[in-house]
């Protein structure tokens, strides 16, 4: 099971179209915090708090059904931080968000 830790409410950029979207599941297979899941055959964004922006389901979507601006989120203040050495800072109170 994977941890559903959810970050700053409402300000993850993913997007899903249910119209281009195929069924295959691959969203769900590569993304690492069960933000998605399939109903009625479709994709559909279950968890968006809890999406990390790591962008693995947009490079894996067969069917370019998702959007999302990886490398803003999270994940990316959390890898920037391994380079870096200081702290991963991934939040809006300095006015501007990550």
């Amino acid at each position: 099971m994977k941890l559903m830790t959810q970050y700053l409410k409402g300000v993850s950029t993913l997007s899903l179209s249910t119209e281009n979207c195929v069924g295959c599941g691959e969203c769900l297979t590569v993304c690492p915090r069960d933000v998605l899941t399939v109903s009625d055959g479709k994709a559909v964004i279950a968890s968006l708090d809890s999406c990390i922006e790591c962008g693995a389901c947009v490079l894996n979507c067969p069917a370019n059904a998702i959007q999302v601006n990886a490398g803003v989120g999270c994940a990316s203040a959390v890898i920037a931080s391994w380079f870096t050495g200081r702290e991963p800072v991934c939040d809006c109170s300095g006015g501007e968000c990550c």
